[in-house]
């Protein structure tokens, strides 16, 4: 069945048409009385009209025949800022990423939910802070929770409006089997449960396990396959894929192919090859014809993991990096093309953020979200078809559980934070009292402005604490794992 969208957009095609249609008769009635025995001219004016009308009719857009996009959404997992040529890393070579920012537009100043992978992913799926359904940190192998089935995701959204739905790569939103992809929305999976530095990095296909020694020194290759495979088997229907790299999260690995190719390491030669898998994508979509009517946005879950050191990412003019709330960890390279719809080379310098794509899509596909469903996101379509800024949004920013900061306009707060002596996992910081930034003349956060500023630090107090309240009474956080018993061990004398 013919599914009739009433948009502004097409109302206007509509009037068009109309106009078109009207003027031609015209036109015709004219040369009838002008030229009454000149049959043959009218009629040839008569084949010329109705040819016309024919070729209008085919334009399916005008008469409100579902025509929604395709979706591709790319995520890479512990990305930094200053990985990409578009971002400037000049010793990573993406050519196929920044051409979507070439035919698409740029996000500047783009944030994750958190600056941890799971909260991060759930965020993107369901247009909410992870807060509001206690999903707070990384999830394990030993964990038996995970994202909650009641969540309505993305992938849910769209299935509900026609839309085939994949999603191959890492997962990491709870591995038991209430909690996987299919159960949330998605008609395909391949790929890992979590990260591919975790015990039993294994590989799924839907619900069940398919290989229990994936060779990662394959696995971007192998996912780029199975998402190339995915997008020729639903090519004929609307489709949401989303692929999310596992790498560059430690431990790396390329394939033969591609190591030695960067300046920058096994790092950079691993960017590299997601480099060319998104332009192995590109080049699909362009070879069906139906990139022209795809968007394809290419993202990072959140800041690079700096304690790993070479084997971690750049966060270019930023600081600090993942596990902190500082900009490195929570602004993320975010780009988006839709050819013919969003304008080419745009750069956007503005606050937008993951929780924005679901209510985005939503308004894209004109799909309706469930009334009792809490919203954080933003629709941020006007600004990707170049009709809107929003300079005044605001931000929360959360470490786990805790509020940190806060964001509005130019200017963020940070609370004070006791230091971290530093492990293999966290980089050290030193302890701080509260910090207050103007990110436009300061990305970095590199000077306080606390004591020559404090009205503004008030006032900002005053709009956080608001903000903070109003998502009322938040849930405890989800158990992630509970630690093994082992004092039998100890009356042993055994050290492991």
């Amino acid at each position: 069945m013919i599914n009739l969208k009433v948009n502004i957009s097409l109302r206007l095609k509509v009037y068009k048409m109309i106009v078109c249609i009207i003027h031609c008769i015209f036109n015709i009635l004219y040369f009838i009385l002008l030229n009454k025995k000149t049959l043959e001219k009218i009629l040839k004016l008569f084949l010329f009209t109705l040819s016309l009308f024919i070729i209008i009719s085919c334009d399916d857009n005008i008469f409100g025949v579902d025509n929604d996009p395709n979706i591709v959404f790319i995520f890479a997992d512990d990305l930094g800022y200053g990985d990409l040529g578009s971002f400037g890393a000049t010793d990573v070579k993406t050519p196929n990423i920044d051409r979507i920012a070439d035919e698409g537009i740029k996000f500047t100043e783009f944030y994750s939910a958190s600056s941890v992978c799971s909260p991060s992913r759930a965020a993107l799926l369901t247009g909410r802070m992870p807060q509001r359904f206690g999903l707070n940190g990384v999830l394990f192998p030993e964990s038996l929770t995970g994202m909650p089935e009641s969540e309505y995701t993305i992938a849910e959204m769209l299935k509900d409006n026609g839309y085939s739905t994949g999603m191959v790569g890492k997962w990491h939103l709870g591995h038991m089997r209430e909690y996987m992809p299919l159960q949330q929305g998605f008609d395909f999976f391949f790929g890992i449960p979590y990260s591919n530095d975790m015990e039993s990095t294994v590989y799924y296909r839907g619900n069940n396990l398919e290989n229990h020694f994936p060779d990662q020194r394959s696995m971007t290759k192998k996912l780029t396959n199975e998402a190339i495979n995915f997008i020729d088997n639903k090519k004929e229907s609307k489709f949401f894929l989303y692929l999310a790299h596992p790498m560059p999260h430690v431990p790396l690995y390329a394939s033969n192919k591609f190591l030695g190719t960067s300046e920058r390491g096994i790092y950079g030669d691993v960017i590299q090859e997601i480099d060319w898998s998104v332009g192995m994508i590109i080049n699909k979509l362009e070879e069906e014809k139906i990139l022209d009517n795809t968007i394809i946005i290419f993202s990072s879950d959140n800041g690079p993991w700096l304690t790993m050191k070479h084997l971690g990412g750049s966060s270019g003019i930023l600081r600090n990096g993942k596990m902190y709330t500082f900009e490195g960890g929570m602004r993320v390279p975010t780009l988006a093309m839709w050819k013919k719809q969003i304008p080419s080379g745009k750069v956007y310098d503005e606050l937008a953020a993951q929780i924005d794509w679901l209510p985005t899509f939503s308004s894209i596909v004109n799909a309706e979200l469930p009334d009792s469903l809490i919203i954080d996101g933003k629709d941020i379509s006007d600004i990707l078809f170049g009709s809107s800024i929003n300079k005044n949004r605001d931000y929360l920013y959360f470490d786990y559980s805790r509020l940190m900061g806060y964001r509005k306009g130019d200017w963020k707060i940070k609370l004070p934070y006791e230091g971290w002596k530093g492990t293999w996992y966290k980089s050290p910081h030193e302890p701080h009292d509260t910090l207050l930034f103007n990110l436009k003349t300061d990305p970095g956060e590199r000077i306080n402005l606390y004591k020559s500023n404090k009205e503004i630090a008030i006032d900002l107090f005053g709009m956080m604490n608001e903000k903070y309240l109003s998502m009322g009474t938040l849930p405890k956080s989800i158990i992630l794992r509970t630690d093994a018993d082992e004092s039998h061990l100890k009356e042993l004398k055994v050290n492991k």
